[in-house]
C-alpha cells in the first residue's frame, strides 16, 4: 500500500476545501428581492402626516439649578423631558404644564437639532397646559393644522408624535378608545379628556394627538399604567379646550375659566343638603357685584357656630345634573365668558329657573 505523501495530502484538503467553499458560497448568494408595490392607502396616509408635521413637533429639556458647594458655582442640569408643538409663527410652543412645573428653565430643541432657550408665557395648571416661547430667526418650523374636537368619534384613526424615553419624533397609531373622560392631575380633576390606545410613553406628554387628516385634536397628557410604561389606554386634552386656554395663556399669562362669583364647598355643603333631603351643590357666598347676583342667587347665612341657613341650591345646569362642585365645574369646564347658562335652583322647598351670564376669572 503506497501512502501519499504530506505535500499531496495538503493539496488534496485544499483543493477540496476549495470545492465545498463554492458550493456554500453559490448556496449563500443573496435571493432576489420581490416588489413591494405601492404602500396601502391608509399606510401612505400616516407616513405623510409624520413626513409633513413631525417639524413641528419640538423635544422639550427643563433645567434646574444646581449650586457646587466646594466652588460655589452655580450651573444647570438637566432635570426632565417632554414634547411639545409648534403653535403659531411667533414662536409660542404648548405643552403639558407637568413637564415644565418646578424647573427653573427650559430648552427647545427642533427636528433640525437647533437648540433655543424658552421663555415661559403662562401656565393652566388646571388643565395641564402651559405655553413657552422661543426666537427662531430664520426657518420657522410651521404651526400645526388646528381641528376640532366637538365631533370626535369613538373609532376614529390617531396619530400621536413626540419624544418617550428622549427617543426624538416618534410616531405611534391607534384609535380614539373613549371621550370624555375625566383624570386627577396636578391642579385637580381635569375633564372631557380624550382617551386614546395609540402608545403614549414618558416623554411623549406634551406632543400631538392628531387626526387622519394631520390636524390637531388633543395634546397628550398622561397615561394609565401600573408600570409607568404605556398600556393601551393615554389620554389627551381635547383641541376645543386647548383653543380657548392657549390664547389667554399668550395674552393674560393664567387662564381666566367661567365665572358666576359664587363659592361651593362640599365639605360644608354635603351635610346640609342632606338634612333637606335633596341633592346638588349648595351656594355659601355670592359675591358682590357678580353675575350671581345679578342674577338673584343667594348665599347660605351662619346664625351660630356649627348653624347656617341654607341658600340657593343648583341642582342642574342647562338641564344636566349637579350633585356637588365637581359636577358643577365639568358643566362650566367648555363654556366662555359671557355665555348664558341656565340654572335649576332650590330655594325654601321651591325649584326655579335662574339665567347667569357666565363672566371671566375664577367661580
Amino acid at each position: 500500500m503506497r501512502f501519499a505523501s504530506p505535500a499531496r495530502r495538503a493539496l488534496g484538503a485544499l483543493l477540496l476545501a476549495m470545492a465545498v467553499g463554492a458550493v456554500h458560497a453559490k448556496v449563500a448568494a443573496p435571493r432576489a428581492v420581490t416588489p413591494r408595490g405601492p404602500l396601502a392607502a391608509d399606510e401612505a396616509n400616516t407616513v405623510e402626516i409624520f413626513r409633513k408635521w413631525s417639524p413641528s413637533v419640538v423635544y422639550i429639556t427643563t433645567l434646574d439649578k444646581v449650586l457646587n458647594l466646594w466652588t460655589l458655582d452655580v450651573r444647570e442640569v438637566p432635570r426632565g423631558t417632554g414634547s411639545g408643538f409648534v403653535w403659531d409663527d411667533q414662536g409660542h410652543v404648548v405643552t403639558n404644564f407637568h413637564v415644565i412645573a418646578g424647573a427653573r428653565a427650559a430648552q427647545v430643541r427642533l427636528s433640525d437639532q437647533r437648540s433655543f432657550a424658552a421663555e415661559l408665557v403662562g401656565v393652566s395648571p388646571e388643565n395641564d397646559l402651559a405655553v413657552l416661547r422661543i426666537k427662531v430667526p430664520e426657518r420657522k418650523p410651521e404651526p400645526l393644522l388646528l381641528g376640532s374636537s366637538r365631533d370626535l368619534l369613538v373609532g376614529q384613526r390617531v396619530v400621536a408624535i413626540g419624544n418617550p424615553f428622549g427617543l426624538d419624533h416618534t410616531l405611534t397609531t391607534g384609535v380614539i378608545s373613549a371621550l370624555d373622560r375625566s383624570i386627577d392631575g396636578e391642579g385637580g380633576a381635569i375633564h372631557h379628556l380624550i382617551q386614546t390606545d395609540a402608545a403614549i410613553n414618558p416623554g411623549n406628554s406634551g406632543g400631538p394627538l392628531l387626526d387622519s387628516a394631520g390636524r390637531l385634536i388633543g395634546v397628550n397628557t398622561a397615561i394609565y399604567s401600573p408600570s409607568g410604561a404605556s398600556a393601551g389606554i393615554g389620554f389627551a386634552v381635547p383641541a376645543d379646550k386647548v383653543n380657548r386656554v392657549v390664547p389667554e395663556l399668550i395674552a393674560y399669562g393664567q387662564y381666566r375659566p367661567p365665572s358666576m362669583g359664587i363659592t361651593v364647598l362640599d365639605r360644608v355643603s354635603v351635610a346640609v343638603i342632606r338634612q333637606l333631603g335633596i341633592k346638588g351643590a349648595l351656594i355659601l357666598e355670592v359675591a358682590p357685584g357678580s353675575p350671581a347676583e345679578r342674577a338673584g342667587l343667594k348665599g347660605s347665612r351662619l346664625v351660630r357656630a356649627g348653624s347656617i341657613v341654607p341658600g340657593d341650591v343648583i341642582q342642574s345646569l342647562d338641564g344636566k345634573p349637579v350633585e356637588g362642585s365637581s359636577d358643577l365645574d365639568k358643566l362650566l369646564d367648555g363654556r366662555n365668558a359671557g355665555e348664558r347658562v341656565t340654572l335649576g335652583v332650590w330655594r325654601e322647598g321651591a325649584t326655579r329657573q335662574v339665567t347667569v351670564t357666565l363672566a371671566p376669572g375664577g367661580r
